[in-house]
């Protein structure tokens, strides 16, 4: 959807140009993370949202506590998502956005993944962003235009340790993000991503402790991992009319982290709390 025409040198409303009203979007893995933060900020944005989760009871609770619709589906299965998204656009009316948070990373080295622990990560990390973008991009494009955003990770721009494969299968989803954004162009589809790194998501906050936070955000020019609507306020901001111009781009938000070489003196951050990051909410 693109922005009204204005005649050369007019300023627009910026701020409107953040607005989602009445647009109907959907969240897939919206249940929980950076996908319940997401479903809130569109929803504050005026989107009419639809959140989408494999645990129902999930997709409920957001749904409920953010005032908007909910759906169960397994988004690895086409049947299954194009059901979604059928029922999505009758809840709404035609879709104008899409937003898939889906994703996790099995830990460990290549060698010991199986063929079942590879066809695993490729359905949670890449089956579903190709679907997703099959299934959604016509429907959007026949609504007259509006975003895809996908997120990434930084896994899939440089070499972690113990995530050779998902790594592998996030820079697919980069590249997908790039090949669709240029594919979908004139359709007037726009296709991006975010990568994020260290994010305090309530799967990694179950696996990691405290002490763990603190090793983990002494090695971030920031100083600490991402909170979930850290990530989600980029994500709105690919969704609405203020990335008009942004197409096929993948957005790292990691504090600084991919940009930095490791020191030894930082870890003695580790024993430091961390400061509160700028403009988070009370």
């Amino acid at each position: 959807m693109t922005a009204p025409y204005r005649r050369p040198g007019d300023v627009p409303d910026f701020l409107e140009l953040l607005r989602l009203d009445g647009r109907p979007m959907v969240v897939l893995g919206g249940g929980a993370g950076i996908g319940r933060q997401t479903v809130h900020a569109l929803v504050q944005a005026g989107a009419d949202v639809v959140c989408i989760d494999r645990e129902s009871h999930l997709a409920k609770a957001v749904a409920q506590e953010a005032g908007c619709h909910a759906l169960t589906a397994d988004a690895t299965s086409r049947d299954d998502l194009s059901q979604a998204l059928d029922e999505a656009a009758r809840l709404t009316g035609p879709l104008t956005g899409l937003v898939d948070i889906i994703g996790a990373a099995a830990i460990g080295p290549l060698s010991a993944v199986d063929d079942a622990g590879w066809q695993r990560q490729v359905d949670i990390n890449l089956r579903h962003a190709f679907l997703a973008t099959q299934l959604a991009a016509p429907s959007i494009a026949a609504a007259g235009g509006g975003s895809i955003a996908f997120v990434g990770s930084i896994s899939g721009l440089r070499a972690v340790p113990d995530e050779s494969l998902y790594g592998m299968l996030k820079a697919a989803l980069h590249h997908l993000i790039a090949t669709m954004g240029s594919e979908l162009a004139l359709a007037r589809v726009r296709v991006n991503g975010v990568a994020p790194g260290w994010t305090k998501t309530p799967r990694l906050a179950g696996m990691l402790g405290p002490d763990k936070w603190r090793t983990i955000g002494a090695q971030i020019p920031r100083g600490s991992a991402a909170e979930p609507w850290e990530i989600a306020a980029p994500l709105l901001f690919l969704m609405s009319q203020m990335s008009s111009y942004v197409t096929g781009h993948v957005l790292v938000a990691d504090g600084g982290l991919i940009n930095s070489v490791p020191h030894p003196d930082v870890f003695a951050r580790a024993a430091e709390p961390p400061a509160p990051p700028i403009g988070a909410p009370a």
